[in-house]
């Protein structure tokens, strides 16, 4: 086998999650075109079906499932509907995220039911996401996990965006630890890559904000679905298959490796 040949996913089969736009949509049709026919959610059924279009057009099959993934059994269907239509599981993606809540805060003000709010969408879907995955994969599968740069230092005023996805990270450390060898358990942490939630969540209404946002970057530029496709491939596919308990960050390059302030990713 080549090397290039290690980053296909022929016949492979996905489950990601929020995958009806944004970094979601990206990697959908990214594991599809290296190979993988795929399983994906989202709330909004319009949203699905031009991701499904995208699959389609790579030469893989998308099934669609729309619905909140906090839905009790929603994880466990998800990975039933891929045991059933394709007749296994390889990889999961924990993508889904972000924030019910449009706008920041400092954490002392947040409201209660906010923290929960966002403990319940960032975090504990990922759990539940995992033991569905663990529970179906393939032997040899691999658990993505999507995380945040916010989610390696002090974020101020998206505070508890933040803590849910530092706690995504150990979460992966330790669910790979358990579920080695027959398993691997890896996250992804995107800077800034300006979706339509990041727009809401942060006020962007024009491009300004973001030019500067860029500027600040080393690398001068900011990221793009495709650009957390490609590290979601790398670790799924057999290229990655020496790497569990990682946390790859993917954000364009850090110039203070301190706790300088970066925006919600």
């Amino acid at each position: 086998m080549g090397l290039l040949d290690r980053f296909a996913v022929d016949g492979y089969a996905a489950v990601i999650t929020g995958s009806g736009q944004g970094i979601g949509r990206g990697i959908a049709v990214g594991l599809a075109e290296a190979g993988a026919d795929v399983v994906i959610t989202a709330r909004r059924q319009d949203d699905l079906d031009e991701t499904a279009r995208l699959v389609a057009a790579a030469g893989r099959r998308a099934v669609t499932i729309a619905g909140d993934i906090r839905e009790p059994g929603m994880s466990e269907r998800l990975g039933d509907e891929a045991l059933r239509v394709f007749g296994r599981l390889d990889i999961w993606v924990n993508n889904v995220g972000g924030s019910d809540d449009k706008g920041t805060r400092l954490l002392v003000d947040t409201p209660d039911e906010v923290w929960r709010s966002q403990l319940e969408l960032n975090l504990t879907s990922a759990f539940l996401g995992a033991k569905a995955a663990a529970a179906r994969m393939t032997a040899g599968g691999c658990i993505v996990n999507i995380a945040s740069g916010a989610g390696m230092r002090g974020s101020p005023r998206t505070g508890p965006y933040a803590a849910a996805k530092a706690a995504m990270i150990n979460l992966t450390q330790t669910l790979a630890l358990e579920l080695a060898p027959a398993i691997r358990v890896n996250t992804v942490s995107p800077g800034q890559v300006p979706t339509e939630a990041f727009r809401e969540v942060l006020g962007m209404d024009g491009d300004t904000k973001l030019t500067e946002l860029a500027a600040a970057t080393p690398l001068a530029r900011l990221g793009t679905p495709e650009d957390i496709a490609a590290a979601v491939l790398y670790l799924a596919s057999p290229a990655g298959s020496w790497v569990t308990g990682e946390n790859l960050l993917v954000a364009g390059g850090r110039r203070d490796r301190g706790g300088s302030r970066q925006a919600y990713g």
